[in-house]
Formats: C-alpha cells, sequence, structure tokens
C-alpha cells in the first residue's frame, strides 16, 4: 500500500518510479525513499544533541521558547494537530525545537513571520552545526523530490522547484515523552492528532514503536506505516495537494499516545516540513491531470499562515 521507491534509480533515469510514485500518492499521499544520500551518522548525531537539549531543566529550555511558527523550543500543550481538522483535542504529547531559513526577503513584514532568527541554545552548542547540515541535506532531498513529483505528472521537471528560489520551510524536532513522564493521556489525545501537513513535501526520519506513525490509506483506513531504518519517510502537503488539482491525496496520519505495553518508550523524530516562496502562486493543474477543474490559484504563504494559526492552543 505504501511502496518504498529508490531514489537515486530515478535519478539515473528509471521511469516506472515516477508510475509507482503517481499510484501511491493518489492512495495516501505517503512514500518510503531509499537512495536519498543522507548519512546515518548525520542523523545519529543530530539525535544525541537533541536529546542533550531536551534534558535540560524545563526553566532553562524556557529561555528559548516560542509559539507555533516560530524559532526555538515549542513546550507540551501549545500545539493540537487535529484542529486543523476543525477537531476539538487535548493539546498533543509532545515538545518540539523548531528551526527555519536563515535567508530573508529584506520586507520586515514579511521577514518577521517566515524568516525570523533562529534561536541556537548556549548550552548546547553543537546542535546548531550539525542541524544546518542536516537541514542543507534535507533541501536537497526535498528538491529531487518536487523534480519527481512534476515528471511523475508528465510536467517541466522544474515546475515546483522554480517556484523555490526562497522557500520557507521549517523543521521540527519532536520529542514524544514516555508514559512514565506524561501519565494517562486524555480520551482523544495523541503524541500528534490526525492530520494532513500543509506545504509541499514533508521528509520524515523517525523511530518506530509502539506509540509510532499511524497512515490514512484508502479505502483501507488506519494502519501502521511500514518502517525501514535505511528509508526516509515521505508524506505530501496541502499545497502540493492542491497543484495537482487534488488527483494526489495529503497524507493524513497521526502519531498514536504513548502505549501501556511501553510505558518508557520515548521517540524522536526528525521532520522537515518544505514550502515554496513565501508568494509563490500555485496554479492547479486541470483534468485530465488534474481530479478537480476549476479550482482558483492560492500563493502559498497566507495559504500555509492559516492552517498553522488552526493548530495554535
Amino acid at each position: 500500500m505504501i511502496p518504498t521507491i529508490d531514489l537515486a534509480a530515478w535519478r539515473t533515469g528509471n521511469p516506472a518510479i515516477e508510475r509507482i510514485v503517481d499510484t501511491a500518492l493518489q492512495r495516501a499521499g505517503f512514500l518510503l525513499v531509499t537512495g536519498h544520500g543522507v548519512a546515518d551518522e548525520l542523523r545519529r548525531d543530530l539525535r544525541v544533541a537533541a536529546r542533550r537539549f531536551f534534558r535540560l531543566p524545563t526553566e532553562v529550555k524556557q529561555r528559548y521558547a516560542a509559539r507555533i511558527g516560530g524559532r526555538g523550543w515549542l513546550p507540551p500543550g501549545v500545539e493540537a494537530n487535529a484542529l486543523a481538522e476543525g477537531t476539538p483535542t487535548p493539546p498533543d504529547l509532545k515538545e518540539s525545537f523548531a528551526i527555519g531559513p536563515d535567508s530573508s526577503t529584506g520586507d520586515p513584514a514579511v521577514d518577521a513571520v517566515w524568516f525570523p532568527p533562529n534561536v541556537w541554545p548556549d548550552e548546547i552548542p553543537e546542535l546548531q552545526a550539525v542541524a544546518a547540515r542536516y537541514v542543507a541535506a534535507m533541501t536537497r532531498v526535498a528538491h529531487d523530490l518536487l523534480e519527481l513529483c512534476a515528471t511523475a505528472l508528465g510536467q517541466e521537471r522544474d515546475a515546483l522547484t522554480r517556484l523555490a528560489r526562497n522557500p520557507t520551510w521549517t523543521f521540527n524536532i519532536n520529542r514524544y515523552p514516555p508514559l512514565s513522564e506524561v501519565g494517562r493521556p486524555e480520551p482523544g489525545q495523541y503524541r500528534i492528532g490526525p492530520h494532513t501537513d500543509f506545504g509541499t513535501v514533508t521528509v520524515l526520519d523517525r523511530e518506530p514503536g509502539a506509540g509510532g506513525l499511524q497512515v490514512d490509506v484508502e479505502p483501507r483506513g488506519w494502519m501502521d506505516a511500514p518502517y525501514d531504518p535505511a528509508a526516509l519517510t515521505i508524506n505530501i502537503g496541502d499545497l502540493l495537494e492542491h497543484w495537482t488539482g487534488k488527483r494526489w491525496r495529503s497524507g493524513r496520519h497521526r502519531v498514536l499516545p504513548p502505549q501501556p505495553s511501553a510505558p518508557h518508550e520515548e521517540l524522536m523524530s526528525l521532520v522537515f516540513f518544505f514550502e515554496l516562496d513565501h508568494d509563490a502562486v500555485v496554479t492547479p493543474l486541470e483534468p485530465p491531470v488534474g481530479k478537480v477543474a476549476g479550482l482558483d490559484p492560492v500563493v502559498s504563504a497566507p495559504f500555509i499562515k492559516e492552517r498553522l494559526d488552526a493548530i495554535s492552543v
């Protein structure tokens, strides 16, 4: 149901991969990707530095606290992703450290929202350098994926990447605390509630667990996401779904709450949300490539911002 594709094989000209991608993104909006070129050591080193940050006392982490869409520490209780679907829900059972692009447009109003300065903890000096290397690797993967998505639909290879010259993106390091720390979840409470992502592609490096990722796959419904330690998990977001004229499905997913069967399970996910330029105009593909005719063009920044505001607690 959720296939694994070899990105390196596609780069060298295997067209069968494009057909697999088209089918998978219509059904679930999810893929596993190998051949991505991201070193295991880089992922390991980033987790080591991030865990050192999350182990700091709350009063220390509070110096770096931010709101959703900002840069720095997102404490427990500030985010409920299911609110984006209109579902009243308790806050998600996680804490995060958020990083964004350090480029700017020169427009203070735009930069304040989309390109604010990153915040780096003095106590963990190695975090900035390893995160920068990781983000550079994720950006390369995201560009390859956007080119793959374009060619899978018979479009020009740069149909999407030419809208991402100075893109907005967010990199979240998510820590999912154990049951022994957070206590029994409230009814309807998840590590991350059911939702779709907002941008183009999300590139996820995750750890498997009892309270892990589930994907909503048509027509089956919720299923545990397949896991391969060598692969990155990819899903598309609302903006890319819109560009395809709803041919492809923004990948709906959730992260289960901590489970009684694994009360000490702590997981960490590295989540790179890639978007487009803040002022990029996204014009949906019309049938027969697109599924729905007559969808209006949207501008990337307000499209994303509306969704970010919806999940803030």
